[in-house]
Parts: structure tokens; C-alpha cells; sequence
């Protein structure tokens, strides 16, 4: 992604093992991503 594109929906799993889409987050109001890298690698 780019800085100012919109995400694409997707699934993930939460906390307590459930899916959930993001689609589904957006519904209760704005959402903010965080992305970072895998522990113990570069970057």
C-alpha cells in the first residue's frame, strides 16, 4: 500500500480466536492500522 490508499477488506483473526472482517470494523467508526515487522527480523 501507499500512503493515502484505502485498505482493502480483509479477515483476521482476533484475541479470542474469532474471525473478523474489517468491513465490519469500519462500521463502528474510523479504524486505524498498524502494520510491524515479525519479532527478531531486519526491518
Amino acid at each position: 500500500m501507499r500512503l493515502g490508499e484505502l485498505a482493502p477488506d480483509f479477515e483476521a483473526i482476533n484475541q479470542f480466536g474469532d474471525p473478523i472482517r474489517f468491513f465490519d470494523l469500519l462500521l463502528s467508526g474510523p479504524v486505524v492500522l498498524f502494520f510491524f515487522p515479525k519479532a527478531m527480523t531486519p526491518g
